[in-house]
């Protein structure tokens, strides 16, 4: 008898270490792996925000630089309107002038010079359209354009083409922006 109470002691006990060791492996994959993942979530969106405040920091930095030079940006605003943007009662015969010193410059010959006042443009200067059709040589056709291009005045191109004419020159046909101060 002594020998069956001794090994049903034995056995709970055998049973008792193996309830343990599941509970333990139990526990280590449920409670623990469950917390790790958890954790590496938490790192994960720490990270994330610790990058978000970085760039909003960055963003704000930048902004407070670019509030910095805000005075002396409108200087420039204001110094770049007073010289390179006429006043829109005199741009069509400045624009004319220009156009055509830069023709007798370049040795082409003006064959059409057209003027549309765009009203509707956003923004604090207006854009007078030039639409130029001019003939000569390529090197002259070159260097008509980029003396439009070099000019003092705030001038921009927007389109041209280039094609023969019915005589057998090149034409060039070029659009422009000319802004200006109302």
């Amino acid at each position: 008898m002594r020998r069956s109470r001794h090994q049903i002691v034995t056995r709970v006990f055998q049973i008792a270490g193996v309830s343990l060791v599941l509970l333990d492996v139990l526990l280590y994959f449920f409670v623990y792996r469950y917390t790790q993942q958890q954790l590496s979530s938490a790192q994960q969106q720490f990270a994330a925000l610790r990058q978000h405040i970085l760039e909003g920091q960055t963003r704000i930095e930048r902004l407070k630089s670019y509030r910095e030079a805000l005075p002396e940006t409108g200087k420039k605003l204001a110094s770049l309107e007073r010289e390179h943007t006429p006043p829109r009662r005199h741009a069509y015969s400045q624009a004319s002038e220009l156009v055509r010193r830069i023709a007798d410059q370049s040795g082409a010959q003006l064959t059409k010079v057209a003027f549309k006042e765009d009203r509707k443009a956003p923004g604090p200067l207006l854009r007078l359209g030039v639409l130029i059709d001019i003939e000569g040589s390529f090197p002259a056709l070159l260097k008509f354009a980029h003396g439009l291009e070099t000019a003092s005045d705030l001038l921009l191109i927007r389109s041209f083409t280039m094609a023969e004419s019915e005589e057998g020159a090149l034409q060039l046909r070029l659009a422009a922006d000319l802004y200006l101060t109302p």
